[in-house]
């Protein structure tokens, strides 16, 4: 439920930065499945990772409507969150998949 969740924030921040939001690949939607039978390791490692980036995209999203609210203009502010949302989920991708169960850390 996160996971779909963290898609639909992404989506809005996409759309605030006006980058493209391209669909939701077979390998994104299979990842709760996967990362569940990857083992108990990386489904605690992924949890916490999950946890991680909903409180940065929780926070970025409504950073972003505030200043939207305003009149600013925040399109590069979105588009540095919309990077670090690809680069972790893209790290989250690769733990459920990766033999060694490494994903790439947020900066």
């Amino acid at each position: 439920m996160k996971w779909s969740a963290l898609h639909d924030a992404a989506q809005a921040i996409a759309s605030i930065a006006g980058a493209p939001c391209p669909p939701l690949t077979q390998a994104i939607r299979a990842f709760p499945a996967q990362v569940r039978d990857a083992g108990e390791d990386r489904r605690l490692q992924a949890e916490q990772e999950i946890a991680d980036l909903s409180a940065i995209m929780e926070a970025g999203l409504s950073a972003l409507l505030a200043a939207l609210a305003r009149g600013s203009h925040p399109q590069a502010a979105a588009r540095a969150l919309w990077s670090e949302f690809v680069r972790t989920r893209d790290g989250l991708l690769h733990l459920a998949l990766s033999p060694q169960g490494t994903a790439r850390r947020m900066a």
